[in-house]
């Protein structure tokens, strides 16, 4: 009789879960059937450019909007892809880490100039491959190919630019100041 209950049971959980699963398609289908062919486009256009390179959600709405698309459209489209901003902050931050220096509070404060929340940004910057030590160098070596410093003042730049004092002293050791 228990095995019977149990199995009965089983078979009740296994009917709601198929139901439940059936109930979010027509949800799905439903949403869909009741898009506008705009909102349809917005929704392509931004799985497009999230799965090209990385955007935050204000900034996603932003390029849709300059695409032509309304404001309303634009968010829809953004609102209704799936996509992790933290993984998007990740990668947005090691491509910028790819193309310049930046200390980790400099690169979480890029990234939310570029319409990442404070959370996302930092954990954007958390979860990349870097060498901040590597960073500072690559700074100071960038600042001296456009301007004149005296070490104090590269080490101060540095510091300024959110590097540690260690990390900016070592620059300019490397650097030859």
């Amino acid at each position: 009789a228990k095995e019977a209950e149990e199995q009965a049971q089983k078979e009740k959980e296994e009917q709601e879960a198929k139901e439940a699963e059936e109930q979010v398609q027509k949800e799905q289908e439903s949403k869909e059937a009741s898009m506008t062919v705009s909102q349809e486009q917005a929704v392509k256009t931004a799985e497009d450019y999230i799965n090209y390179t990385a955007f935050s959600k204000s900034g996603l709405i932003d390029q849709l909007e300059y695409e032509g698309f309304s404001a309303e459209d634009a968010t829809y489209g953004v609102e209704n892809i799936s996509v992790d901003w933290q993984a998007q902050a990740a990668k947005a931050a090691q491509d910028y880490i790819g193309y310049t220096a930046f200390s980790k509070s400099g690169l979480i404060e890029q990234l939310e100039y570029e319409g990442f929340s404070t959370e996302d940004a930092t954990y954007g910057a958390e979860n990349i491959t870097v060498d901040w030590q590597e960073q500072a160098v690559k700074a100071a070596q960038e600042y001296l190919d456009y301007t004149s410093f005296s070490r104090q003042g590269l080490i101060d730049q540095l510091v300024y630019e959110g590097f540690s004092t260690e990390h900016a002293t070592y620059a300019a050791d490397q650097v030859g100041l």
